[in-house]
């Protein structure tokens, strides 16, 4: 089982086999399924359905559901859960050939994966949006292969910290985010009250990823392989 000061944390590789891809599709809604039909690259919308129904498999199993009858509730924002007052708060995330799945009971949380960013987009909006000591450590980067793991670290925080609070990407771009991992953000600004804690979650590739939960309790993070 899992309690408020665990998280668990599935990577997700998105590019399987069709006869997976089948299978995955087969679990979603009529919304998942217009949404990986619409997509205007058909890989796209392979990552998508596997995204999603690997996140339908390990939310039913945790709550002994069947994957396809699960109903997501959805916050102000669009923030998805399952609906049914479950205790299970779930968010996800995906990037490219990657997805991320973060599973609490009992406290909200917020998960992000990203590619890693060129060096030169990384500067040009930290710069702009940062704040500054977060803008000074990826502008101050001794490398350019450094600067893109630095912006794409704290974007993954910055992400996950949002996405807690089921909130917009602009609330958050102002956050002092850092910092060594596990952090304690004292205040989450516009997003709402904190404390907020997040830590790194190493992935493998040429990603970063970041977890994020509400309250003040340290959490631990169990990884986990979605196969």
């Amino acid at each position: 089982m899992t309690g408020p000061d665990v998280i668990d944390v599935w990577t997700i590789p998105t590019d399987q086999p069709p006869a997976v891809v089948r299978r995955l599709y087969a679990l979603l809604d009529a919304e998942e399924r217009a949404r990986a039909d619409r997509a205007q690259d058909p890989r796209q919308g392979e990552r998508f359905t596997v995204v999603r129904g690997a996140v339908r498999l390990l939310v039913a199993e945790r709550l002994d559901a069947a994957p396809a009858e699960l109903v997501w509730r959805r916050g102000p924002q669009g923030k998805p859960g399952p609906a049914g007052g479950s205790g299970i708060e779930v968010n996800w995330s995906a990037s490219g050939a990657l997805g991320l799945l973060a599973l609490a009971a009992g406290r909200r949380v917020g998960a992000d994966v990203e590619e890693l960013r060129p060096a030169v987009v990384g500067i040009r909006i930290a710069g702009a949006y940062f704040p500054p000591a977060d803008a000074a450590h990826v502008l101050d980067a001794p490398t350019p292969a450094d600067s893109a793991d630095r912006f794409t670290r704290l974007w993954c925080r910055r992400e996950a910290c949002v996405k807690v609070y089921g909130g917009r990407l602009v609330q958050g771009l102002g956050l002092p985010l850092t910092g060594p991992s596990p952090l304690r953000l004292p205040d989450a600004g516009p997003l709402g009250p904190g404390p907020v804690r997040l830590a790194d979650v190493p992935v493998p590739g040429p990603f970063r990823a970041a977890v994020a939960a509400d309250g003040d309790r340290p959490f631990t993070v169990r990884r986990h392989q979605w196969a």
